[in-house]
């Protein structure tokens, strides 16, 4: 008995010690909770239940329950701990708000468009031509797919789709899921971003030798010399720390900055630009924020992504959610259906040019697939790339816009394929080597 009165207070120190530490984590936890399923509800239109199961199903975060549902906004606690609420709002997406957010305000919305013609995929959303290619074995492309969405507790695929010549081939997917469903790209959203400044460089409006901090007087010298190329190469020598395990440099912007722009630009210089390559979030939002300075209005700022790539391209179902401030969340938050996720590959496949229309030049896909110095050759210009044979059986023209979670945008010039896999697994659980070169031996 005394040696239990003995050891209870520190046990109760202990338990105390651990909430303490940890307590913080629960803010990041009630908000990953909150704008993941708010989004996944409101935007892809998805079950609350559906959610919480399986998207929800992480570590940490499913320790996180729903407090309050109504018609626009979700609410998320850990044990009734640290709630977070995140709205939605349509044309914007969803995202997480602080108390003093006033929900009444009128915000401005991006303009869209629809394309009016009855021609089917890509260049039209009129269905797909029912094509027979003489030089694709059917089986082995059927098969591959069939591998990819086996073992769903290891793989968790969702959807898959293959476009050759511009040329749906096979799409397959998952209970719950269809060609209309958006799917979030994650960090495919980056590869979005940059094909901004390639079309803004083709309208002549900027170039990539641009130093956003030229004329901020209170940046020192190291700042000074950096340029959009090494923005959009992660190779500014600013610090920064992609960690989403714990309370980082990533985690705190996406999931309590109310302008996601600015964490990454006060961020110190730990090198000079070019000297190091550094994955960065914040480098995304940056760009992200400084797409908007080239901007007069918030107006135009918010319609030049739809009117110049987005519905330019039927891209429909896209939709790039804002943070509280009004700036694109570049680095994380697209959405769109499969099937738009594959027109913005095929755009690429296309070097440019849409149904007779060039967006962006050649050069620019030289560009964003020239390896990144530092990278091991497995990163361009906000692009991921095969150049050094990371995927040995792929073709090594390869590249491809990535996001957490294993969603993926795979552009193979040398076959003429375009390939989109979503899910909730990445490499190694789910085999891209594998998935790919199947693939690509189906093409002869």
């Amino acid at each position: 008995m005394k040696k239990i009165k003995f050891l209870l207070p520190i046990i109760v120190a202990l338990i105390g010690f651990i909430a303490w530490k940890n307590y913080p984590k629960l803010n990041l936890i009630s908000g990953y909770s909150a704008k993941n399923t708010a989004s996944n509800h409101f935007i892809a239109n998805r079950a609350l239940t559906d959610i919480q199961e399986k998207d929800n199903d992480m570590p940490l975060v499913k320790l996180a329950s729903l407090e309050a549902v109504n018609s626009t906004s979700i609410i998320s606690s850990v044990y009734g701990l640290m709630p977070r609420e995140s709205i939605y709002r349509e044309g914007l997406g969803c995202v997480l708000i602080t108390k003093d957010y006033d929900k009444s305000q009128k915000l401005l919305l991006p303009k869209r468009s629809t394309l009016l013609n009855k021609r089917p995929f890509p260049f039209g959303n009129a269905g797909i031509k029912d094509t027979v290619f003489g030089n694709i074995n059917y089986d082995q492309v059927n098969q591959a797919v069939s591998n990819a969405f086996a073992n769903y507790e290891t793989q968790k695929t969702r959807t898959v789709l293959i476009a050759y010549k511009n040329e749906i081939i096979l799409e397959n997917y998952s209970a719950g899921f269809t060609k209309e469903t958006p799917i979030l790209g994650w960090s495919m959203t980056k590869s979005v971003l940059a094909t901004l400044y390639g079309i803004l460089e083709h309208q002549e409006k900027i170039s990539m030798d641009y130093r956003p901090f030229a004329n901020d007087i209170r940046m020192k010298n190291t700042k000074i010399g950096i340029t959009l190329d090494h923005l959009l190469r992660m190779q500014s020598g600013l610090a920064w720390e992609e960690d989403y395990t714990k309370i980082s440099d990533v985690t705190q912007m996406l999931f309590l900055d109310s302008d996601m722009t600015l964490v990454q630009a006060k961020k110190k210089s730990i090198a000079i630009p070019t000297e190091i390559w550094n994955y960065s979030s914040g480098t995304s939002n940056l760009l992200s924020g400084i797409l908007r300075d080239q901007f007069q209005t918030h107006q135009d700022y918010l319609d030049f992504p739809y009117t110049n790539l987005i519905d330019k391209i039927g891209m429909h179902s896209m939709l790039l959610e804002t943070d509280m401030d009004g700036n694109f969340v570049g680095s994380s938050y697209g959405w769109a259906n499969t099937r738009d996720w594959a027109k913005f590959g095929l755009l690429y496949l296309n070097k440019g040019m849409w149904n007779g229309e060039r967006l962006f030049s050649e050069d620019w896909v030289d560009y964003i697939t020239t390896p990144t110095a530092h990278s091991d050759g497995v990163y361009g210009a906000h692009f991921w790339l095969n150049s050094g044979g990371k995927f040995p059986d792929v073709p090594r023209d390869m590249y491809s816009a990535n996001g957490f979670q294993g969603q993926y945008v795979f552009v193979i010039p040398s076959k003429d394929l375009v390939v989109v896999r979503t899910g909730l697994a990445e490499d190694p659980e789910f085999d891209i080597n594998k998935f790919l070169s199947e693939i690509c031996a189906s093409v002869n």
